[in-house]
């Protein structure tokens, strides 16, 4: 026989405050199903099963179930709220970006388990192909409304994404969270007076969703930044489903080539030109064109790399527009096409090619304001002069990183260092002047 499951205490406590009864709750949750296609026989029976803990909804079931409890409470009700969610690291992702990114917040700020284990998966970065839009639209704009949300809010959200780079990834991350989860998710229930307004402000959250996400991956953190770039994307198709939405799918990408999973990332990429080509200035296109480089150098397509290549440097010499804040927090294009023109010629075995991008990256970044690019940057160069065999310049661009990670909190930073150890060693065996210093710095920087 079976064991007797535990009440959802939850749930229970939830329906409570909202005061509503079974009927009654049932009644919406077939309403809401109906306005996203789906028709349920949702009874006050299938109700009370979930409260007892019998049975729990099944596919998209606890999504209307928390959507009817927020429109009757006035707030924000996640399923994790109503005891839906296992807490585990494979917990299915919650299908509305509202929802998921106020639960990804409050995960962040709680510390919860299932976040910090969450691992990157190459499946998750295809995650914008299968995409049903419209689906997710259809609810978002279907919810009762209460406060009006103002031009103001919007831009208060845009400062708080005004991150400062100096410091790295791991620099303000619960502000951030704490912002998103807490004030900035949340105005997206509010009332617009425009459909721009509306849009501006998916926008704004989206931006602060990938900062999230970026700082994540700063600090080695990949599964919970995939979760951000996920649910960023999907609050950007609100905001633009082209421009917008391709630069998010470029954030997918580019997480999974820096890791080296480039698995999904041409199509992914091919798809993110498909919707922002003639739709987006020319800064941010050559962004899109260097990742869709990146994916073929990884992949072996080299000339397809190559051609990706030169469609990057023509983008940027066009200037047809300003280019927006969403792909402007990535820093100066020039600097990032250069940035990724290099690692894409280390594919390519290009490694003079790589040295020429990277000194000419240093010439694009502010030293102060993107200290952390500079110093990862030197350490890359570092590595290209060490594979052209001029271990004395290598030493120096190192010896260079080094002194600008001082004081970061990044867990790349710390992954460069550990990755010049093996190659000191052998300097420090051959005499290699300045190799001995380095590697007790490293040591020590490590320690």
């Amino acid at each position: 026989m079976a064991a007797r499951k535990d009440p959802n205490s939850l749930l229970r406590d939830v329906i409570d405050a909202a005061d509503c009864t079974y009927e009654a709750l049932a009644r919406d949750v077939r309403r809401i199903a109906a306005e996203n296609g789906e028709i349920l026989q949702t009874n006050k029976s299938a109700i009370s099963h979930w409260v007892n803990g019998t049975r729990t909804p099944s596919g998209r079931v606890g999504q209307y179930l928390a959507e009817a409890l927020s429109r009757r409470a006035g707030r924000v009700i996640t399923r994790t709220e109503i005891g839906l969610h296992t807490g585990g690291a494979d917990a299915p992702a919650e299908p509305d970006p509202v929802l998921a990114v106020t639960d990804l917040g409050r995960a962040d700020l709680e510390r919860r388990r299932f976040l910090s284990i969450a691992a990157f998966t190459t499946a998750g970065v295809a995650m914008p192909l299968g995409y049903d839009h419209e689906a997710t639209a259809r609810m978002l704009r279907a919810r009762s409304k209460t406060s009006m949300v103002g031009a103001e809010d919007v831009d208060v959200v845009r400062q708080i994404t005004a991150a400062d780079e100096r410091l790295g990834g791991g620099h303000g991350l619960t502000t951030v969270t704490a912002y998103l989860a807490d004030t900035a998710a949340p105005m997206l229930r509010g009332r617009f007076p425009s459909e721009a307004l509306r849009r501006a402000a998916f926008g704004a959250v989206a931006e602060l969703a990938y900062l999230a996400g970026w700082k994540h991956h700063d600090l080695c953190q990949e599964g919970a930044a995939q979760r951000y770039y996920q649910v960023g994307y999907q609050l950007a198709c609100e905001a633009d489903p082209h421009g917008h939405a391709a630069w998010m799918m470029r954030a997918l990408a580019h997480q999974a080539l820096s890791l080296k999973q480039p698995h999904h990332c041409v199509d992914l990429v091919e798809a993110a030109l498909r919707r922002g080509l003639g739709r987006v200035d020319g800064q941010t296109e050559a962004l899109l064109h260097i990742t869709h480089a990146r994916a073929y150098a990884a992949t072996d397509e080299n000339p397809s790399a190559a051609r990706a290549l030169l469609a990057a440097e023509d983008a940027l010499l066009r200037e047809d527009g300003r280019q927006p804040s969403y792909s402007r927090v990535s820093g100066p294009a020039t600097g990032t096409v250069a940035s990724h023109t290099a690692r894409t010629l280390t594919d390519l075995a290009d490694h003079v090619g790589t040295e020429q991008q990277h000194r000419d990256a240093l010439t694009r970044w502010d030293p102060e304001k993107y200290k952390r690019v500079h110093a990862l940057t030197h350490a890359d160069l570092g590595d290209s002069l060490a594979a052209q065999a001029r271990a004395d310049e290598a030493v120096a661009a190192w010896t260079q990183a080094l002194v600008l990670m001082e004081g970061m909190t990044s867990d790349r930073t710390r992954k460069a260092i550990t990755s010049i150890r093996s190659t000191l060693a052998v300097y420090q065996r051959r005499g290699v002047p300045g190799a001995a210093d380095l590697a007790r710095r490293a040591r020590e920087a490590l320690a």
